[in-house]
This record gives C-alpha cells, sequence and structure tokens, in this order.
C-alpha cells in the first residue's frame, strides 16, 4: 500500500500564467519609467565617471602619497601607512594599478551610498520600536535573497554597466550599517540621555552631542562590515559589466587562468584586509 501522501500543487498552465502575468507588468513598467529612472542616476554614473578618470588619469606616485597620507591622517599609524605603500607598489607591479582603481572607485560610491542611506535609517530605528519591526524583516531579505533575483530586474531597468554594479552592491551591503547604527544609539545608557535632556540639551542635540559619539564603535563596526560587503559582491558585479579586478577574476574562471585568477583574488584580498585595518584603527 503507498502511503504517500502528494503536496496539491498548482497546473502547470496556471503556472506558466503567474509567471507570464509578473514578466509582462514587469516589462510594462520598465517601458513606461525605465527612461525616468535612468534620469534619475545620471549624476550618480557621471560623478562615478569622474572619480574613476581621476583615479586612473593621476600619475601614481601621486597617488600612491595621497593613499598613504590619508591612511596616516585617519590612523596615526606609519607602518600601517608603509604596508599601504607596499600594497600599491604590488599590484603595480603585477600589472593591476587600473583595475584596482576602477575597484576603488566602486567601492568607495557603494559605501558611500550605503553610509548616507544606513545611519539616518538606522537612527529612525533606534528612536522608533514601531520601524524597526517593519524595516527588519526587509533588511533580513536583503541579506538572505539571492544575488541574481535582484539582478534581473535591476539590469532590465538599467541595463548593463556601473549603475545596476552599484545599486546590486548597495542592497547587500547597507543592511549592517543599518543593524549596527540601530544597536549602538540603543545601547547608549539611559542615564548619559536623561542628563542631556536636564541640562536642556533637545532631543537633536542629545542625538549629535551625546548619543552618536558613544555610538562610535558600533557605527565603525557597521562601516567596517559594509565595506567587506561591497568587495565580496565586485566579482558579481562584473557579470553585470563592472570593470575592475573582479572582472579580471571573472576572465580567469572563464577562460581557467589559474596564475591570473590568484593574482586578482590576492589583490581583493589585500585590500579589503587593508581598508579593514584603516577602519579598526581610526583615531
Amino acid at each position: 500500500m503507498d502511503y504517500l501522501i502528494e503536496f496539491p500543487e498548482l497546473s502547470v498552465a496556471t503556472l506558466r500564467s503567474i509567471k507570464k502575468s509578473i514578466d509582462v507588468a514587469f516589462k510594462d513598467f520598465s517601458k513606461s519609467y525605465g527612461d525616468s529612472i535612468e534620469s534619475f542616476f545620471e549624476p550618480l554614473l557621471y560623478f562615478m565617471i569622474w572619480f574613476e578618470k581621476l583615479l586612473t588619469l593621476t600619475p601614481w606616485p601621486i597617488t600612491l602619497f595621497c593613499f598613504s597620507f590619508l591612511t596616516y591622517f585617519l590612523t596615526k599609524n606609519i607602518k600601517l601607512s608603509a604596508i599601504v605603500i607596499l600594497y600599491f607598489l604590488f599590484i603595480g607591479l603585477f600589472g593591476l594599478w587600473t583595475s584596482t582603481m576602477y575597484t576603488i572607485s566602486l567601492v568607495f560610491v557603494s559605501t558611500l551610498i550605503s553610509i548616507t542611506l544606513g545611519i539616518p535609517i538606522g537612527i529612525i530605528l533606534a528612536k522608533s520600536n514601531s520601524a524597526q519591526k517593519i524595516i527588519n524583516p526587509i533588511l533580513d531579505v536583503m541579506q538572505t535573497i539571492p544575488i541574481f533575483v535582484y539582478l534581473i530586474p535591476v539590469v532590465m531597468l538599467l541595463g548593463l554597466g556601473r549603475i545596476p554594479g552599484v545599486i546590486a552592491m548597495c542592497v547587500y551591503a547597507i543592511p549592517p550599517i543599518i543593524r549596527l547604527t540601530n544597536l549602538g544609539i540603543r545601547q547608549v545608557e539611559k542615564g548619559m540621555k536623561e542628563a542631556a535632556t536636564s541640562l536642556g540639551l533637545s532631543k537633536l542635540q542629545t542625538l549629535w552631542s551625546i548619543e552618536l559619539p558613544l555610538s562610535k564603535k558600533s557605527i565603525l563596526v557597521g562601516i567596517n562590515q559594509t565595506i567587506m560587503m561591497t568587495l565580496s559582491m565586485v566579482v558579481i558585479a562584473s557579470m553585470i559589466g563592472v570593470q575592475g579586478l573582479g572582472y579580471s577574476v571573472l576572465q580567469a574562471v572563464q577562460n581557467q587562468y589559474i596564475g591570473s585568477g590568484l593574482i586578482n583574488g590576492f589583490a581583493i584580498v589585500g585590500l579589503a584586509i587593508l581598508l579593514d585595518r584603516i577602519i579598526q584603527n581610526e583615531k
């Protein structure tokens, strides 16, 4: 006797109809609003192109000095500044300078957008339990949904290139900065807030003078995680036409060039480690 109870399923025709309806609706939306959405992102595209040209066309000794000086300015650590110089000399000697500049540009823009949006949203979550209940499930979806699922509509709307890559990276990388900003502000002792209120500080003044400075460590961890997650996306972003180290890794995989893949992979890892140490040692 067969004890297997089959789960009821929709018919093939019904499933096809549902999928087709979704496809048709999104195509109609893309035709109606695609040009407007592209126009909205044009300033961001111009900024990315400008920043890429700034990094790639500036003579390498000047770029090397600027990165090293910026590292020392942020960390006051001369050893770390020296390591930055050695890293960029390494990528230059192996012919990865231009690819690395493209990757730095992409990571910088994606991280900047994530921080600009993420910290205010994290503050809202910290101040409102209702907002936290609504936004937390959205963050869960953003972190767990397969990357290629939301790449499909982004590519359909904006085509291939930098902007779809930045959007995909931001969707994946923004949750940590939101969550850790929220956590940092919520962990500020109530006594500190009450003292600020007793001194006559407004809510905005308390946030700026007390809560954000005391949450700095947590927020920096969030920024660190956001940077790491954007770097982890550079190879995926290369699949939709984004240039950089990720594209070189993708080409190495497609052509089975083990040496090229390893060198470009180590360049990405080295950049991730440097950025991690800079954020951790920020003064």
